[in-house]
């Protein structure tokens, strides 16, 4: 079963553009959908126990709603100087409804004076592909980096402006969005599902 339409399993508008700027790139012809256009569509409890199940949760029921191939993700900023924190729980650290700006100072208010070498952190993130013939794909990107002393940038979204990439001396959110794409945790697994996707089209 050719995949030639894609449900992106999010309301997250910037999410969204984001990932279908990257899948067209290698299919142009792709045609990429959110659950903005399905009204009505249900967004499911996140109650796996790591990003992979979150991820499968979600990609599932899109596909059972839509009868159409379905993808989506689940990520998580993890602060070594706080355990892993917020990992998981990043969307809904502190409050789902709080504004990532609060959620920002707050993990900047934790870390207080933690110095440079002890600040390391990375996102990351599975993204789950599932299909109405019943196939079922996962794969993961990871991106190493440090929490900033303070939000810089106005690209990206959630906790960009405070992961800061030593490799190329700015945070997330002050690169293009070109840039973002060909680093970012996000990015990197979406590579890997270009893969599986040219796999599966090559099947037949």
């Amino acid at each position: 079963m050719r995949i030639e339409r894609l449900v992106v399993a999010t309301h997250n508008r910037k999410k969204g553009v984001e990932m279908r700027t990257i899948l067209q790139r290698d299919f142009p012809d792709l045609q990429v959908l959110t659950l903005d256009d399905y009204p009505g569509c249900p967004e499911p409890e996140e109650t796996g126990a790591d990003y992979r199940e979150n991820a499968i949760i979600k990609a599932l029921s899109a596909c059972e709603f839509t009868g159409e191939w379905s993808v989506a993700d689940d990520a998580g900023l993890e602060v070594d100087a706080l355990g892993g924190a917020p990992g998981l729980y990043s969307k809904r650290f502190a409050g789902e409804e709080t504004p990532f700006a609060e959620k920002m100072r707050r993990i900047l208010e934790q870390l207080g004076d933690t110095p440079e070498e002890r600040r390391t952190a990375r996102f990351r993130v599975w993204v789950a592909l599932a299909g109405p013939d019943g196939t079922l794909e996962t794969v993961e990107g990871v991106r190493e980096g440090r929490i900033a002393w303070e939000p810089a940038g106005e690209g990206g979204f959630g906790y960009d402006p405070i992961f800061f990439l030593p490799d190329l001396g700015r945070t997330m959110a002050q690169l293009s969005p070109d840039e973002k794409h060909a680093t970012s945790h996000r990015g990197m697994a979406l590579g890997r599902l270009v893969a599986v996707i040219r796999r599966l089209n090559g099947a037949g």
